[in-house]
């Protein structure tokens, strides 16, 4: 298998209509914005892609829309996360025959699990799966933690390909204990620190889908040995990041879908009962992109 390419990996958003369905155009606009920024690949349908809200229809949808519009150009992951190995089956039907790179999932989210059903539940789906398998620690949802001891199990098994994680210590025992397995870091505020460690050199965030300026002049700064510069990008990222968050409630993906919106692609990037329209944020939102340089 193909090592992963080195950069930025940018966790797509998912433009929906108001009956939930794909906007076609939408997307393909939004994976031709991150290849033109030189993204090294996507991740469709994770966390940013709202893949637990996307209706079965439009996840497939969107999979095989995404996959004929990277065309194997760069890395594309499918997040297929569920609460049973039955309703992951439904998905990876779906996923049959298109060119991607993996499918990604994080532990069950509904109820807890033990290291022993983990392990059944992610042995079973990548054996259902003909893609390469990827794990998603995503605790703070989840509940869940994924633990090295595990990851080295399902390794062993040769189950698994790589795992996205923003967990450091985790990130850097699988980069040295297994130098070939792809570790995806996930943790944006300490993604230039985590860079400057031995064999982390892949960064993911959903971030980037409204920050793709800023993210492509991020890695270039890195990859030249500008530090300075990389913070200074990074920073900007970060700074709009916090802005999403600082508004009253849970509010961080309608601000998202204001900043795809004013970046060209339409559609509704969050969940349906968090769509609310406020026409007084836009010009805020603006004010924020502009000020970071991506408008």
């Amino acid at each position: 298998m193909e090592k992963l390419k080195a950069g930025f990996y940018t966790a797509l958003g998912t433009p929906l209509d108001k009956d939930g369905n794909i906007i076609e155009e939408s997307l393909r606009r939004e994976i031709e914005m991150q290849i033109d920024a030189g993204a090294s690949g996507l991740l469709l349908l994770g966390s940013m892609g709202i893949e637990e809200s996307v209706k079965l229809s439009a996840w497939g949808e969107a999979a095989r829309i995404a996959a004929d519009a990277v065309n194997g150009r760069v890395s594309l992951f499918v997040g297929a996360m569920d609460n049973s190995v039955w309703r992951v089956k439904e998905r990876l039907e779906l996923l049959q025959g298109l060119n991607i790179t993996g499918v990604v999932m994080t532990t069950p989210f509904y109820s807890t699990a033990t290291d022993p059903e983990l392990f059944r539940f992610f042995s079973a789906i990548a054996d259902a799966t003909e893609h390469p398998l990827y794990l998603y620690d995503l605790a703070v949802v989840t509940k869940v933690k994924i633990n090295f001891p595990l990851v080295d199990k399902l390794i062993k098994a040769g189950k698994i390909a790589g795992i996205k994680t923003g967990d450091i210590v985790l990130a850097r025992q699988l980069s040295y204990a297994y130098p070939d397995f792809e570790v995806l870091y996930s943790n944006i505020d300490a993604f230039d620190v985590a860079l400057s460690f031995d064999g982390i050199n892949k960064v993911l965030d959903g971030m980037f889908s409204c920050t793709p300026k800023n993210g492509k002049k991020f890695v270039e700064a890195y990859n030249a040995g500008d530090m300075k510069s990389a913070g200074v990008y990074l920073n900007n990222i970060l700074k709009f990041r916090d802005c999403l968050l600082g508004y009253p409630g849970s509010a961080l993906l309608y601000i998202f879908t204001i900043a795809m919106n004013l970046l060209g692609m339409e559609g509704i990037f969050c969940p349906d009962y968090k769509y609310d329209p406020k026409p007084e944020l836009v010009e805020k939102v603006r004010a924020q992109l502009v000020e970071i340089g991506e408008l």
